[in-house]
């Protein structure tokens, strides 16, 4: 069984799955190739001088992998919500197990609305739906978190990139019992 299964690979679950795994949780990041960012171009992403939205989400996933997170290409089809955890079903690679799910979907609100999740209407161009979560990205359902677009944080990566941050140390913490903090140090010579 996995610790958490991040459903989207765009900035918002490509920083949570690089949150989660980092922290030792055992990560499933399920992506179905079609991200919104990939036709991107990124002037204003802080830490780049300039991006392209394909290289912004390969770069992402490849350092969720690095630290840990699993990665497949597929799309979820179904969510089924059990006594202990979720079962997440996908297309073509099978089933997979899990404790938490984070919802990092972008524009698509279908399995969402699949689980009965409660929605609000988007307040961003172009956003018509989002997830109804607090503060924290918890929606109404228990385990199932959100980040990104579909939680409504906004249509800038880096605003979702750092939504999903949040949302990862958030279901951590929960996890953990305590508060989950990751700072890297830079060694001195």
């Amino acid at each position: 069984m996995y610790d958490i299964v991040i459903i989207g690979a765009g900035p918002a679950g490509a920083s949570a799955a690089l949150f989660t795994s980092k922290a030792g949780k055992r990560t499933l990041l399920v992506d179905n190739d079609k991200s919104i960012t990939k036709r991107a171009l990124f002037w204003n992403y802080l830490g780049v001088m300039e991006m392209t939205g394909p290289d912004l989400v390969e770069t992402g996933k490849k350092q969720a992998v690095k630290f840990g997170a699993e990665l497949i290409v597929d799309q979820v089809t179904h969510i089924v919500k059990k006594d202990q955890g979720f079962v997440v079903e996908t297309k073509n690679k099978g089933q997979f197990e899990a404790n938490q799910v984070i919802l990092a979907t972008g524009l698509m609100v279908d399995l969402a609305e699949q689980l009965g999740l409660e929605t609000k209407p988007g307040t961003e161009p172009r956003v018509k739906t989002v997830l109804n979560v607090d503060n924290s990205g918890k929606t109404n359902v228990e385990g199932i978190w959100a980040a990104g677009v579909v939680a409504g944080a906004g249509f800038h990566a880096i605003i979702t990139a750092g939504d999903g941050a949040k949302v990862a140390v958030n279901v951590i913490s929960e996890l953990n019992g305590e508060r989950y903090m990751d700072h890297d140090v830079l060694q001195t010579k």
